[in-house]
């Protein structure tokens, strides 16, 4: 996710007529790489968060008694928080400033923990992956645009963006999958599973608010008001093709993960029998990871080449999913939706990626905000259209209906935006 920084705060701009002290660029730099660490562990602490009830759905549907399809509308739940409060919140920090957004963010994650904790049935889960959703739609683009700042502040070199982000798609989806892994192994070794889990996130979360007090600001405020207004899903100023293919193939990527943070888990115990806690939350681990990782393992590689491999691990990662569902193979199951994530993380890099590069750094928050609001709609969308499909379609004949239309999706995005790298 390509960041560049912006204008140097006002307290800490060097002198127009001498260099700063050597002192005093040492201390800036060290306070901007501490930055840079404590957003990223809070970045990190957000997005796990956002995935410790994964493996706990099948708890609550025991428990409760209720179909897949509250399941789906729960995560629906969860989406609609985060298009919400990207459309009205997630460009906010280009005009109010980093830190602000990213502390509110963290505020709200708290307040879901505490309601998952006190209001313990379906209208309390709806309304704690509601606030889920709001504080993680507040954060995504902020903090993938303040890792970037801080990096470059921190290096006092332009080209270590590329390395924040790196990082940024690490920490994103490196952390939707440890939430997955956290959750499912304090489910399933641990007692009370459905309050541990958001007790040990209570407290990672409250570190990391602290944390972030103390995190320079990277963004000067405007001498003037600025006007309100929710974030436009518009394209910059003659760059509508780019900007909608990479909002496009952000949209596939993201609908794969969908389906594995949402019904995989239910699908796994319903069809393959798999009751295990613990293994429902590496399944979606391993997908997430996967995401992470491949973002690692090839950021050497050209653009292109990201993009093209990208697209061949998600739909041959999804062709072995479907067939495994068909013979009914737990394994191939498992493996071909982690294949897929690594594809899912190469894809959705660039898409963001090229997203923030349309624009220089006073429109970025803006234009990421815009892009992660179209790829949180295909982490919803389509999530609850299977739902809705399993009232009335057998769960095989959806699941590979999803697989089909996605990858299709995939690859005709994918190939648009790598003609464009």
């Amino acid at each position: 996710m390509t960041t560049t920084a912006s204008t140097p705060t006002v307290d800490e701009r060097p002198s127009a007529t001498a260099p700063a002290p050597r002192g005093r660029r040492a201390h800036t730099r060290r306070r901007h790489g501490f930055g840079f660490w404590a957003v990223a562990f809070a970045f990190t602490a957000v997005m796990a968060f956002a995935t410790v009830p994964a493996p706990l759905y099948v708890i609550y549907q025991q428990r409760d008694g209720f179909p897949t399809f509250t399941t789906t509308i729960v995560f629906a739940a969860y989406g609609v928080g985060v298009v919400g409060s990207l459309w009205l919140a997630g460009h906010l920090s280009d005009v109010h400033g980093r830190r602000p957004l990213i502390l509110v963010s963290i505020a709200l994650e708290l307040v879901a923990a505490v309601v998952f904790l006190v209001w313990n049935d379906v209208a309390g889960l709806l309304v704690a992956r509601l606030v889920t959703g709001l504080g993680v739609g507040t954060l995504t683009a902020t903090a993938t645009a303040h890792l970037g700042e801080l990096r470059v502040r921190a290096t006092g070199d332009e080209g270590s963006a590329k390395t924040a982000s790196v990082a940024a798609g690490v920490v994103n989806l490196g952390g939707l999958s440890l939430g997955a892994l956290i959750g499912g192994a304090l489910a399933e070794f641990v007692g009370q599973p459905l309050m541990v889990p958001y007790e040990v996130f209570l407290v990672a979360l409250v570190i990391a608010f602290v944390l972030v007090l103390a995190v320079p600001e990277t963004v000067d405020r405007p001498s003037e008001p600025v006007p309100y207004h929710p974030q436009r899903l518009q394209a910059p100023a003659g760059k509508a093709g780019a900007f909608w293919t990479a909002g496009t193939a952000a949209f596939a990527a993201l609908a794969v993960q969908g389906l594995f943070t949402s019904v995989a888990p239910t699908f796994l115990g319903t069809t393959f029998h798999v009751t295990d806690r613990l293994a429902a939350g590496a399944t979606t681990f391993g997908v997430f990871a996967a995401s992470a990782l491949s973002q690692v393992v090839f950021a050497r590689l050209a653009q292109r080449t990201q993009i093209r491999l990208g697209m061949v691990l998600l739909v041959g990662g999804l062709a072995v999913l479907a067939v495994s569902a068909v013979v009914l193979q737990v394994g191939g199951f498992i493996g071909g939706g982690v294949v897929a994530g690594a594809g899912v993380g190469l894809l959705f890099r660039a898409s963001i990626g090229s997203a923030g590069a349309l624009v220089g750094p006073s429109q970025r928050g803006g234009v990421l905000a815009a892009t992660f609001l179209i790829a949180y709609a295909g982490l919803t969308v389509p999530v609850v259209a299977v739902g809705a499909a399993l009232l009335v379609v057998p769960t095989l004949p959806v699941l590979i209906g999803y697989v089909v239309v996605v990858a299709v999706l995939a690859v005709v995005a994918g190939t648009r935006l790598a003609a464009r790298a």
